[in-house]
Order: C-alpha cells, then sequence, then structure tokens
C-alpha cells in the first residue's frame, strides 16, 4: 500500500490511517484510491471484521486537495467531474455502503471532503479539539464528494444548509449535539474509544451486521414501506444462517452465543 495510507491489522480491526501530515491529510487522488483499495481487500478478507479511519499528526482531513485539483478545475467542467469529484464519489460511496463497520476516529480538524468522509461512516468518535466545517462555500465551489447530500441526511434540513451556505467551523461538542458525531472523547483515549468499539462489533455475527448496515443504508432513500420491504429481505437472508440460528438458540438456552460467520 502506499504511503499516504498506512493499514495495521489490531486483531479483527483494521486500522486506516491518512497518512498525508503535511498536508494536513488533504485528500487527493492517490490517497482516495487508496482508501477504496483497502477497502476493497478488507471486504475479501474474513479475519477482518470492522474498520477505523483517523489521521496522522493534528488533521483528521483538511478536506480534497486544492492545489493537486485546481488543473482540472481550470480545464472545465467536464474534466472536473471526472478527475476531481467522481474520485471523491466514489470514496465515501464505497465507505457509505461497506459491508463492515467503518468507525472514523476524528482526531483534528475535519473540513470539506475530510468531513464528508465523516459523514459516509457508520459511526464517528472527535476529540474534544476536534474542529469541523463545510468549506468549499469560501472557495467559491460546493461540497464535491457528496456533501450536499449526506449532510442533510446526518444533521437535517435546515442545520445542514447552514453549515454548507456559511462554511463555519463548528466544534466536536455541535457536531455531537447535531448528530454528525456519535461521542466526543478526550484526544488521550479516543482511538481506544474507536478501537474498542469495533473489537466489539468484530465479536457480532458478521453477515448480521452486513445485513443491517444494507437495510439502514437502502432504507435511507425509501419510503417507509419500500423501506419495511428492505427490511424484511434482509432477515429473510439471514434468519437459516447458523450465526441466526444458534443466537436464538443461545438466548433460549441461556448461554453465549459461538458465532462463525456463517
Amino acid at each position: 500500500m502506499t504511503d499516504v495510507l498506512t493499514v495495521e491489522l489490531k486483531g479483527q480491526v483494521a486500522l486506516l490511517t491518512l497518512n498525508r501530515p503535511e498536508k494536513l491529510n488533504a485528500l487527493n487522488n492517490e490517497l482516495l484510491a487508496a482508501i477504496v483499495g483497502s477497502l476493497d481487500k478488507i471486504e475479501l478478507d474474513s479475519t477482518v471484521s470492522a474498520v477505523v479511519i483517523t489521521g496522522a499528526g493534528r488533521a483528521f482531513s483538511a478536506g480534497a486537495d486544492i492545489a493537486a485539483f485546481q488543473r482540472h478545475m481550470q480545464m472545465g467542467a467536464a474534466e472536473a467531474v471526472a478527475h476531481f469529484m467522481r474520485p471523491g464519489h466514489r470514496m465515501t460511496r464505497r465507505v457509505e455502503s461497506f459491508p463492515k463497520p467503518v468507525i472514523a476516529a476524528v482526531n483534528g480538524l475535519a473540513f470539506g471532503g475530510g468531513c464528508e468522509l465523516v459523514e459516509s461512516t457508520h459511526v464517528a468518535f472527535a476529540a474534544a479539539e476536534a474542529t469541523f466545517s463545510k468549506a468549499e462555500i469560501n472557495i467559491g465551489i460546493i461540497p464535491t464528494f457528496g456533501g450536499t447530500q449526506r449532510l442533510p441526511r446526518n444533521v437535517g434540513r435546515k442545520a445542514a444548509l447552514e453549515l454548507i451556505l456559511s462554511g463555519r467551523v463548528f466544534d466536536a461538542a455541535e457536531a455531537a449535539r447535531l448528530g454528525l458525531v456519535n461521542r466526543v472523547v478526550s484526544s488521550a483515549d479516543l482511538l481506544n474509544a474507536a478501537l474498542n468499539l469495533a473489537a466489539e462489533l468484530a465479536t457480532k455475527p458478521p453477515l448480521t451486521l452486513a445485513a443491517a448496515l444494507a437495510a439502514v443504508h437502502r432504507g435511507l432513500d425509501a419510503s417507509i414501506d419500500d423501506g419495511l420491504a428492505i427490511e424484511e429481505a434482509a432477515f429473510a437472508r439471514i434468519v437459516s444462517t447458523h450465526d441466526a440460528q444458534e443466537g436464538v438458540a443461545a438466548f433460549v438456552e441461556k448461554r453465549a452465543p459461538r458465532f462463525i460467520g456463517r
């Protein structure tokens, strides 16, 4: 794997660290591709059950690498969409739809595309000192990695519009109040908190985790009736699995379940 992203295995958890600290972990196409490529490998690795994403240095991610993308923008809309927007869309879509839990450990600033990465993760913890911004408006563009669509789904329409239109910086406490992150912890405890949750989720039946993630992800864009049909189909896929049968039997027999991933 390229140096812009480090991957460490900690038991059944893969720790992905955005590793461009000198650029505040700005998301260039190399880093975006590295994230997607790592997730492609992790999906097929049955020994990895959850993922934590964090940043090296003082930033989670300052957002898209605007200096790297400027030439694409100067070449016109088609070039900018193909080489600037779509790689970001591919990355956040991959994270959002990943069949294993993805947890963000937001260790510092998460601006622009960095905030959009947080929006796409399934769970997010933030250090008390972390800051956030939908800063794109301040350089004359809109969010380009899915932020106009995911932020309203995270925090609601009016709150999202105020943040997107103003581009203001907001702190971790506000991010938690709005629902962008689940929990605020001290910087010293951040990574352990995220890894501990990931390790806990790794003890759950993986096919059931994937079914729950897919049902929620697909159901968000559906009517309630269609959403209930999605839930029914997800349940039907896992009800006859070993782990579902074992989990119910263990509950009835008042013992700990023994999940085997089938």
